[in-house]
């Protein structure tokens, strides 16, 4: 037995635009600066620290675990904020049409859909804006809005669902982390991972390696996700 989708959830980073534009590597490269310098360690050293306590205590973002473990208080939540997100961020990030047009194709089949992100919303704004999608999502949860809590937290999760009126079955969830689809997954949600360089192919679920594909997705009966 399948449930109707009625209403996605998309990701922004690596889900919208390809990871290959290195944004997010850059976002990262930021995240190792900022926390070298506010914990006052080296930089190898400040990086070794974040991922072990990250991969330890379960947390889905960096601010997470600075704010539980750390110290990390709101004015300097704020700050670091800023200096991860600094107004050029999308300058290389050019625009898509072929994804303005699957989206509006996609949202022909009266199936809304929204951003839910572990980023900010200036952070949104800029690569929607960037790619020329900003006005085909009106809905946008980001950190702030969802009480600071990131992908994959079962509560912030289930706290988007009762937002939009919609159960977890029947709002799928498409994002480049098996961490994060994953954690959807446990607590019933409809997953779907973007996979781009086809590297987990031992995630169990639907997998695409491009969001066109979403569209030959189909239950155990044959019957369509997106019909």
């Amino acid at each position: 037995m399948h449930h109707s989708i009625e209403y996605i959830l998309f990701d922004l980073d690596g889900t919208l635009y390809s990871s290959r534009w290195g944004l997010e590597q850059a976002v990262s490269s930021r995240v190792n600066d900022y926390i070298a310098e506010y914990l006052k360690l080296p930089r190898e050293e400040a990086w070794a620290r974040r991922k072990e306590r990250i991969q330890k205590g379960g947390y889905g973002t960096t601010l997470e675990w600075l704010r539980a473990e750390e110290g990390l208080n709101d004015e300097e939540m704020e700050n670091y904020f800023a200096y991860m997100h600094p107004e050029h961020e999308a300058d290389t990030l050019p625009p898509d049409p072929a994804l303005r047009s699957f989206l509006l194709s996609l949202s022909s089949r009266n199936i809304p859909f929204a951003i839910l992100t572990n980023s900010i919303m200036e952070h949104a704004d800029r690569i929607l804006d960037k790619l020329k999608v900003a006005d085909l999502f009106p809905v946008i949860y980001d950190m702030r809005k969802n009480g600071f809590r990131g992908k994959p937290d079962a509560v912030m999760f289930r706290n988007v669902l009762n937002d939009l009126g919609v159960t977890a079955p029947s709002c799928c969830l498409i994002d480049d982390v098996p961490f994060y689809v994953e954690g959807y997954q446990a607590i019933g949600g409809t997953g779907i991972l973007l996979d781009e360089d086809n590297k987990h192919q031992e995630f169990g679920g639907f997998r695409i390696q491009k969001l066109e594909e979403l569209l030959n997705l189909h239950w155990h009966d044959g019957t369509p996700l997106f019909p």
